[in-house]
């Protein structure tokens, strides 16, 4: 595991800079900066407001004694998408997006249900009642 987090401090920053400096020769060093400006300000508006709703609706499945799963994993995906959106760069800026939609976000929400559900499975991952 400490292999792929260091892997990923060293890649990634690699590729969102040579994301950026590409799109700095293709349409300009002030129009790049204001594209990452744009997108950061962007993305935290859009991710405030799809908060406010998977929030909202984590407090109504517990108002209505529903477990609250799917929309705390529409929670985390916001969460997640808004903090994404907030770095540098573009690529994590198209991974940033895909989780705050709603329509792509079902994707990373099966993904994060099979992590889970083979961490329940495997006794890795334990939850407790009180």
């Amino acid at each position: 595991m400490l292999k792929w987090i260091i892997a990923a401090i060293i890649i990634i920053p690699a590729v969102e800079m040579w994301g950026i400096i590409q799109m700095g020769h293709l349409v300009g060093g002030w129009m790049t900066f204001f594209l990452i400006l744009a997108t950061g300000f962007a993305g935290a508006q859009f991710a405030r407001l799809e908060g406010r709703k998977a929030f909202i609706e984590v407090q109504r499945q517990m108002q209505t004694g529903q477990p609250p799963g799917h929309a705390m994993l529409n929670g985390l995906c916001v969460l997640i998408g808004g903090l994404l959106l907030l770095l540098p760069g573009f690529f994590s800026d198209i991974v940033g997006i895909t989780l705050l939609f709603p329509l792509t976000r079902t994707f990373y929400k099966g993904i994060m249900l099979r992590w889970i559900e083979k961490k329940l499975r495997s006794g890795q991952f334990t939850i407790y009642k009180r």
